[in-house]
């Protein structure tokens, strides 16, 4: 965490930290990064200001902290459904797809507003997850080259797809697109054996 965040020491302390940060995920998902201050964030979270600037430095430190927390799910999620995956490549492909998906759909608007405001520490982070989660299906479809680009390709469809949706929109679900990319990747995979 960058410096200027305060982790919580103590049970209460990090319920609070709960607290801020869901208000945080509320007011940027439904009032987007332009209305996003440390004020928003407070009434929505019913604490004070200075409640708030005791754990963060100012409104940049909490959006890392809305990000790394997101980021970290989306790790965990890809990581849970690839060790729950069948063994077979439509079985690891599918998982990922859908692990991706599900986790930016349960946080549509805020992904988007993420990447629209990122700077540089937040890049940083975003890449860190993103190779994170494509070691992992490299690791559970067999590390090859179309393997590897496979992943990337995914990956980047579903970043793309958060962070221009809401301009340049598809008409599907994220279920739909999960599964229209999966066998598009599958299709690859074949082809490039």
């Amino acid at each position: 965490m960058p410096q200027g965040f305060h982790p919580p020491q103590q049970a209460r302390s990090r319920a609070s930290l709960e607290k801020v940060l869901a208000a945080a995920e509320h007011v940027l998902g439904h009032r987007g990064h332009e209305e996003f201050t440390i004020g928003a964030v407070a009434e929505q979270a019913g604490l004070s200001v200075g409640a708030i600037y005791r754990r963060f430095a100012g409104k940049d430190q909490l959006l890392f902290a809305v990000k790394d927390q997101l980021l970290s799910r989306l790790e965990a999620s890809v990581g849970d459904a690839l060790r729950d995956s069948g063994p077979g490549l439509r079985e690891v492909v599918g998982a990922f797809t859908q692990a991706l998906a599900d986790t930016f759909a349960a946080h549509d608007r805020i992904f988007s507003e993420l990447l629209d405001g990122q700077r540089a520490d937040g890049r940083e982070r975003g890449l860190q997850a993103l190779a994170a989660i494509q070691r992992a299906f490299v690791e559970a479809a067999g590390d090859r080259p179309a393997v590897r680009m496979a992943a990337r390709t995914v990956i980047g469809a579903c970043v793309h797809r958060a962070a221009t949706g809401r301009y340049w929109p598809d008409g599907l679900d994220w279920t739909t697109w999960a599964a229209e990319t999966t066998e598009m990747a599958l299709a690859y995979l074949a082809a490039a054996k």
